[in-house]
């Protein structure tokens, strides 16, 4: 399966760095890059099911240690099996119904900006770390580009790039805020009272 970008993932536009970094250097697609995102979206939501499962197929070959995440596909090593899922199918339509969010979301920046912090914090609890994210952006770009087919661009990439940086970047603060609320609520072992010496 090739895909010119199959490792981009491991490439430093798609790497994610510390997270206060990632967050500042991280921006909104600029407005043309905005109209391209939408024009081509105009196209891809029609196969979104089918992007769907690619995507998360194409994640789980190239990532296969994404599938620990997955309680239902941690066990599955036949890919045939995963296409047909119903489960990877329900879950891939709801990463794309998130994207189709994020798109419509483009001219309201604070509302995208609240939409993927909030998608953060629910991974932090789905225990979905976020040097997972960055994958998914990936393998999505790798399974549009046969749809999009000669109207796909380096300029179209590159903006499908950056909204897919913009976005993970935010769902990392997400899950790095929960992460210290959760710190907070829950006491280590030292700073709970100990039970047995509360009896008198």
């Amino acid at each position: 399966m090739g895909c010119a970008i199959s490792g981009l993932a491991a490439k430093p536009e798609f790497v994610e760095r510390n997270p206060e970094d990632a967050a500042a250097a991280a921006a909104l697609p600029s407005d043309e890059q905005i109209q391209m995102i939408k024009d081509s979206w105009k196209v891809i939501r029609d196969d979104i099911a089918k992007v769907g499962i690619i995507m998360f197929v194409r994640l789980f070959e190239t990532h296969p240690e994404c599938k620990d995440v997955f309680f239902l596909f941690r066990d599955v090593e036949d890919l045939e099996r995963l296409r047909t899922s119903r489960e990877l199918r329900a879950h891939g339509l709801r990463v794309m119904s998130f994207i189709e969010k994020s798109v419509a979301r483009l001219d309201q920046p604070e509302r995208l900006e609240a939409l993927a912090v909030e998608l953060g914090k629910s991974h932090y609890h789905y225990n979905a770390p976020p040097k997972y994210y960055s994958y998914v952006g990936a393998e999505f770009i790798c399974a549009v580009q046969p749809i999009m087919k000669d109207s796909w661009t380096v300029e179209l990439e590159k903006a499908w790039k950056t909204l897919f940086q913009y976005v993970t970047s935010l769902m990392n603060q997400g899950y790095q805020e929960e992460s210290a609320r959760q710190r907070v609520l829950t006491p280590s072992p030292k700073e709970r009272p100990d039970k047995r010496s509360t009896a008198l």
